[in-house]
């Protein structure tokens, strides 16, 4: 198998995993855990395993005392992102959420712009007005009914934190600290959101059944650690744009396991506005500079040592 093939592999597999979200979170919901204690043991067990990680690879915990503040502020801006999509699924079907999260490139693209005045490519501009076409498609079916208001507010909320994040993860100090190491920080600040909460309600549901746990560990290994290892794959094999593009596979996954694990059920006007926003995300990500400020693990990892060139073998 070719480095090519090897990159476009592992970069399905990066968005895949990262897709899985509902088919471990929504088990638990059923069960009758909250979302802040989904999101407390997602974030409890996934601490260890990026730390492990960075041992694994030789890297320090060490961060400067200027990082720590920001640090701070990108890990709640996370946690908050997480807490509202998970928070959506009590409102509309996993997948249409999934999908409505990945317009978080073209906010990013927004943000650049009116905040930084980088100038928008008119192939930025046409794929907005489609992906909002699409939007449109979903917020309003044929028969006339509605998206949740709540649910959809609850996702542009995620959205809008994630792309917050995005931009200022590379607009700060910590554009030059290594990818691996800010996720850890960011994790371990971002989880005393939901101890604060936690903490607040009194409320912390563990689960009844002893395979649930494996659905949380579930949570902290697939959309988190596997994805953070393939995605680093991924771009030292085939760059960082392709692998942005791959993206398109993580609501596409959630609504295939929406459909076919939880029977959730998609008309032919809500199939045509999921493929206008994943058409339209695609596009922006190809066609323009945003992919910079999307993909940034290119340090996460020494280069894998079996990416040689001929002249070495």
């Amino acid at each position: 198998m070719n480095a090519k093939a090897k990159g476009y592999i592992l970069g399905s597999i990066a968005a895949a995993s990262y897709g899985m979200n509902p088919l471990f979170a929504l088990p638990l919901y059923k069960a009758g855990m909250n979302p802040d204690s989904v999101l407390f043991f997602r974030y409890l067990f996934a601490i260890p395993l990026l730390g492990i990680m960075i041992k694994a690879r030789g890297r320090t915990f060490k961060i400067q005392r200027k990082e720590t503040f920001p640090l701070i502020i990108m890990g709640l801006l996370v946690a908050l992102s997480s807490l509202t999509l998970f928070l959506s699924y009590n409102y509309m079907a996993a997948g249409i959420a999934s999908t409505l999260l990945f317009v978080y490139p073209i906010m990013v693209a927004l943000i650049m712009a009116m905040v930084f005045k980088e100038k928008l490519a008119l192939q930025t501009i046409v794929c907005m007005l489609l992906a909002l076409g699409g939007i449109g498609l979903l917020y309003e079916s044929e028969d006339g009914s509605t998206l949740s208001l709540i649910g959809t507010l609850l996702v542009f909320a995620s959205s809008l934190s994630y792309a917050i994040y995005i931009v200022g993860i590379n607009q700060t100090s910590l554009k030059n600290v290594a990818t691996l190491k800010v996720t850890f920080y960011v994790l371990l600040f971002g989880l005393s959101l939901f101890v604060a909460r936690l903490l607040y309600s009194g409320v912390l549901n563990t689960p009844d059944q002893w395979y649930l746990w494996g659905n949380l560990l579930a949570l902290a290994v697939f959309p988190t650690a596997i994805s953070f290892l393939c995605t680093t794959g991924a771009i030292q094999y085939i760059g960082s744009t392709p692998t942005a593009i791959l993206g398109a596979l993580e609501p596409v996954t959630a609504i295939f396991f929406g459909i076919t694990v939880f029977g959730e059920g998609l008309t032919v006007r809500e199939s045509v506005g999921l493929v206008m926003i994943i058409v339209a995300v695609t596009l922006v990500i190809a066609g323009g500079n945003i992919t910079s400020h999307l993909v940034r693990f290119r340090k996460l990892f020494p280069r894998l040592p079996m990416i040689r060139s001929k002249k070495s073998n």
